[in-house]
């Protein structure tokens, strides 16, 4: 299959071509079957073609395909915003609008704290991924290869350290650095909003730490900031709640969502307390294609399915399985480069690095290869592309689980 009308700027992990998907397993086009640990980068948390969303789709499809929301407002993003906010678990009034990616969530949420605040001033965090749109790169704490070759960034953006047990950075450091930064580099009183990720995804699921969490709300309050959380990694299940800010005991000013909102259709959205949401003059928001029909019946389906009780045994019976596994291998010593265990729930990474604790890059890409040979579809992650994410949806029959946990540790065995 020719892929010269393809950039070559988009990099694939995978050189391969899929055909179709089930639930945790997915097919090529020569009839290869993979045990899917990627599930589309966290997108896919009830995994491929889940019965009801493709129902949804379907008896959507033969009603509305699409309507500009802006031009005259239809069914389905009405009902989908109804339900989505009440699945917000904050005590305030929520509001929100809907977008077509997590990225344009950001950008959103980047027009609606400046309209609110009358200040430009971000600060966001090392290691942190917000989407590749020419604004969000300024926000993503990492240079390669986001932001090479793109010229001045809008800002001002500054970045602190990201505080987790997972990297070693305290809570005392980060507001060390914080500190540091109003004393040197910027006026509080300039800055909007801080935006934060309660799990990291691309810097290589590292849970935030609940100390600074807490800190930082208070901070925020002090100061008159806005506290921004990028749930569209770590939401929807996959930390084993709806979303990975309730964990830290705080309630966010704004929330980014995407990926699993709509079990694989392109759709995101921007939620948070009204008065922010309704700061900006008629038509500062919305879009051509923001709250698609289809994409706002597959994001009802998908709300329907995700009850608490399923959330929680989902992502229990997932993060029991990695985590006794991963605490066999390190018993057996499976592998000289099995590093640290990183993240909550079932929002888990495995650190590949040296005996002396530098990352082992080399050997993370020689285990995606391996693991592709066997049937096994792994996704990096981390400053130094050394840590798998593991993804597969939070529906992964437990046997299908197990034989890909059993595919990984062969796979580990072989590092050399």
């Amino acid at each position: 299959m020719s892929r010269e009308t393809i950039s070559q700027s988009i990099s694939v992990v995978h050189p391969i071509s899929l055909s179709h998907g089930r639930n945790a397993e997915v097919w090529d086009t020569t009839g290869k079957r993979y045990i899917d640990f990627v599930g589309g980068i966290g997108v896919l948390n009830l995994g491929h073609c889940h019965p009801a969303v493709v129902e949804a789709i379907r008896d959507q499809a033969t009603q509305l395909t699409h309507y500009a929301f802006n031009a005259a407002p239809h069914r389905p993003y009405i009902e989908l915003m109804d339900r989505l906010t009440a699945f917000i678990p904050v005590d305030y009034p929520v509001c929100g609008m809907l977008t077509n990616s997590g990225a344009e969530a950001a950008e959103n949420a980047l027009k609606i704290v400046r309209g609110a605040t009358g200040r430009s001033a971000v600060i966001a965090f090392d290691g942190a991924f917000h989407g590749r749109t020419l604004a969000t790169l300024n926000l993503n704490g990492k240079v390669a290869p986001y932001k090479q070759k793109v010229g001045v960034l809008p800002g001002p953006v500054y970045h602190l350290p990201y505080p987790s047990a997972d990297n070693g950075v305290t809570c005392a450091e980060a507001l060390k650095a914080m500190d540091r930064l109003f004393s040197v580099e910027i006026d509080v009183n300039d800055v909007a909003c801080f935006i934060i990720e309660p799990v990291q995804g691309e810097g290589g699921f590292l849970a935030l730490d609940i100390e600074f969490a807490q800190a930082l709300r208070r901070f925020c309050d002090e100061k008159n900031i806005l506290l921004i959380a990028d749930e569209i990694q770590s939401g929807f299940g996959r930390t084993g709640q709806r979303f990975a800010f309730s964990r830290l005991g705080i309630e966010p000013d704004l929330i980014l969502l995407g990926k699993s909102i709509a079990g694989g259709v392109p759709l995101g959205a921007v939620v948070g307390r009204q008065a922010l949401m309704d700061n900006l003059p008629k038509g500062g928001l919305g879009g051509t294609y923001s709250g698609n029909p289809i994409a706002c019946a597959a994001a009802l389906a998908t709300l329907e399915v995700m009850t608490d009780a399923h959330l929680q045994v989902w992502g229990a019976q997932q993060e029991a399985a990695i985590i006794s596994r991963y605490e066999r291998w390190r018993a057996q010593r499976l592998s000289p480069y099995l590093g640290r265990l990183t993240g909550v729930g079932a929002m888990r990474g495995i650190e590949l690095a040296q005996a002396d604790g530098t990352p082992a890059p080399q050997q993370l890409t020689q285990l995606l290869g391996l693991a592709r040979a066997a049937g096994l579809l792994l996704m990096p992650s981390g400053k130094s592309r050394h840590i798998i994410r593991l993804l597969a949806p939070l529906t992964i029959e437990p046997a299908v689980l197990e034989e890909g946990l059993d595919i990984l540790q062969a796979c580990l065995k072989q590092l050399d």
